[in-house]
């Protein structure tokens, strides 16, 4: 007997080294980032800015795994199910917190069956319109949304995707009627919205921007607090008449639930890291992003945060779970 206790005990000893030390040698192979969304994408756009130089101070490469479906819920899903190893990641973002309130039976909890790592950048949509539409202020878009005998239509790139819960907020607020025009992505909303089927989009600011530049259409405000530097001459919609108003686009990084802690830490290091690096902030800059590198209890924090605000304009929205 005294011999199967001490043998127990030395299996319990060695249980108890096994994790820090395999986070040791973390990793010592590629790394897959799974991204919930198609090639070219918003999100997509931002882990391919970041992903190499991470991958350069891990020293091991970050494959990028594109996953589209079901407003990220099918890669989400998918990253709960593997092993909390260090080899496969997420780069999400608002869906973390409101996929409790617009999936019908999840079968996960974003909180619970995750590890946040680093809330990695944010970026705010801008309302965008086409030219023909007689608006360009907040004011001007209240105005024709409430006098017009017909509504006014919107397109998104997804049922709860930003876009729609910004014009959400925004019917909220100003007490208007916006009519959503859901889309298979966000460009066949732009597309439509440049040849006038759609009358706007409140649109991500890296997919948007090369089209207000040339001027096929028309920035009225974004919808962050303060001015966003790409599109420095276009106002909040918060100092448009709304104040109070803000919303953005923000992505993050985890990973399966009971992530050892080193690993967790490791990662977000190696993150930091890389968003203070000059050709990656040239990256995120060119295509409209902000850096962040927040702390895994920042990031936890964080998605807490939203989830309450955004649970509240959906429910208000009478938007339901799909």
């Amino acid at each position: 007997m005294q011999r199967i206790i001490v043998a127990l005990a030395a299996l319990i000893a060695l249980a108890s080294i096994a994790v820090p030390a395999q986070a040791q040698s973390w990793p010592s192979r590629p790394v897959r980032i799974i991204v919930p969304a198609s090639a070219g994408g918003t999100v997509d756009l931002l882990t391919r800015a970041v992903s190499v130089k991470i991958g350069d101070l891990l020293g091991q490469p970050m494959i990028v795994e594109n996953r589209a479906g079901a407003t990220t819920s099918i890669a989400e899903e998918y990253v709960t199910r593997q092993a909390p190893d260090g080899y496969t990641m997420l780069m999400s973002g608002i869906t973390l917190a409101t996929q409790p309130f617009m999936r019908a039976n999840l079968p996960y909890d974003p909180q619970q069956d995750l590890t946040m790592i680093s809330l990695i950048a944010t970026s705010g949509n801008v309302i965008v319109v086409n030219p023909a539409v007689p608006v360009k202020t907040v004011s001007d878009l209240i105005r024709l949304a409430k006098s017009s005998p017909t509504p006014l239509f919107y397109g998104t790139p997804a049922f709860g995707a930003t876009g729609h819960l910004a014009a959400e907020m925004f019917n909220q607020m100003a007490g208007t009627k916006l009519r959503q025009v859901p889309y298979k992505g966000a460009a066949p909303a732009l597309q439509d919205l440049i040849a006038g089927q759609i009358h706007m989009t409140f649109d991500n600011i890296p997919a948007a921007i090369g089209y207000v530049r040339s001027g096929k259409i028309r920035a009225v405000a974004v919808t962050s607090a303060k001015r966003d530097r790409q599109l420095p001459d276009v106002p909040t919609i918060a100092e448009s008449g709304l104040p109070g108003y803000e919303i953005v686009a923000w992505f993050g990084m985890v990973a399966p639930a009971k992530l050892p802690a080193e690993i967790t830490a490791r990662m977000h290091g190696e993150i930091v890291k890389a968003l203070k690096d000059p050709v990656v902030l040239e990256r995120l800059e060119r295509i409209g992003f902000e850096p962040v590198g927040s702390t895994p209890a920042e990031f936890l924090a964080y998605v807490k945060v939203q989830a309450d605000k955004l649970g509240k304009v959906i429910k208000t929205a009478g938007m339901k779970p799909q």
